[in-house]
């Protein structure tokens, strides 16, 4: 069996080099969007999305990230000019929280592949957002108080071509059919 969306599952990939050119607002909207129909427990949309396209923020963002990661040298968002974060009711409040905002990351990285953008998911964000600098820009984002950090994703043009080659085969076994 086989259609656009599963060859769009099929074809995306990690990008981890990225054009400075700034991603059209038409994209950065469908993306977005793309987040909004994720699964969500009880259908309760829990997530909040905030795309950052300031380079200021930007920079801020990536002096947490590479703090938390130990790794002062590095920039963990691979220079990509807009970055999607995603924050979630703790999950003692909401116990799906985490799983809901990472299926909104999902599916924000299958949109952007297929609108020609793209993505890689970047972690450390739960550490980011709870330091005292993390709590001032959520405010800053106009977030509700009582979220945390879940993850983002790195948006942008690839700088770089990937081919089919490079893609690591999937490992035997990866399913399994029980009937």
């Amino acid at each position: 069996m086989d259609n656009e969306f599963l060859k769009i599952l099929r074809e995306r990939h990690s990008v981890r080099a990225f054009s400075s050119e700034q991603i059209k607002d038409d994209e950065l909207t469908a993306v977005l969007e793309a987040g909004t129909y994720a699964p969500t427990g009880m259908g309760m949309q829990d997530p909040w999305i905030v795309a950052v396209q300031d380079s200021e923020i930007i920079k801020q963002l990536v002096k947490m990230n590479a703090e938390v990661f130990g790794r002062g040298d590095i920039n963990p968002y691979y220079g990509a000019p807009t970055i999607v974060l995603v924050f979630a009711s703790k999950p003692e409040v909401r116990p799906t929280s985490v799983c809901d905002g990472t299926l909104v990351l999902g599916n924000m990285m299958n949109a952007a592949h297929a609108v020609g953008l793209g993505a890689c998911w970047i972690h450390r964000e739960r550490e980011m957002f709870e330091t005292a600098e993390g709590q001032a820009l959520m405010k800053r984002f106009g977030l509700p108080e009582g979220l945390i950090g879940v993850g983002a994703i790195s948006l942008g043009y690839p700088a770089d071509e990937f081919t089919p080659s490079q893609r690591k085969p999937r490992k035997a076994g990866y399913y399994r059919i029980v009937k």
